[in-house]
């Protein structure tokens, strides 16, 4: 097609495949530094939830002492007696069949739970074991 005299020639839109290249490299730069940040966002928000889930079930469990005089025998009887509204949980292991219950020391103390902890074996960013919460 010839140009008609007095108009400009018909410019064809698009990219170039430099421009195309040079965009795709700031994304992937911009990735390469957001990506570990939100990764250890998600971790840390998992520990701090961990760490209320356990302040909350150890403060049903003294509760539930302090009403009873003695500790419960499954995690079932904190929610039934409504000290807990249901069992969190574990963050961690995403489960919760999985929390490591902890019996009393004194034995003359009836009831089975007198801690609780994560039944994860994973190292949190603190270099502690969760399980050591």
């Amino acid at each position: 097609m010839r140009p008609i005299p007095g108009q400009k020639p018909a410019r064809i839109l698009g990219f170039t495949l430099i421009e195309v290249l040079v965009v795709l490299a700031i994304i992937a730069t911009l990735l390469s530094l957001v990506t570990p940040r939100y990764f250890s966002s998600i971790d840390r928000a998992r520990e701090n939830s961990l760490k209320h889930d356990l302040i909350v079930m150890r403060d049903a469990i003294d509760k539930f002492y302090s009403d009873t005089g003695r500790y419960p025998d499954t995690l079932y009887d904190l929610v039934e007696r409504k000290y807990l509204r249901a069992i969190p949980e574990d963050p961690i292991t995403e489960s919760t069949e999985t929390w490591m219950l902890v019996p009393p020391e004194n034995t003359n103390i009836p009831g089975e739970i007198y801690d609780i902890r994560s039944g994860s074996e994973a190292m949190a960013a603190d270099g502690s074991y969760y399980a050591e919460w």
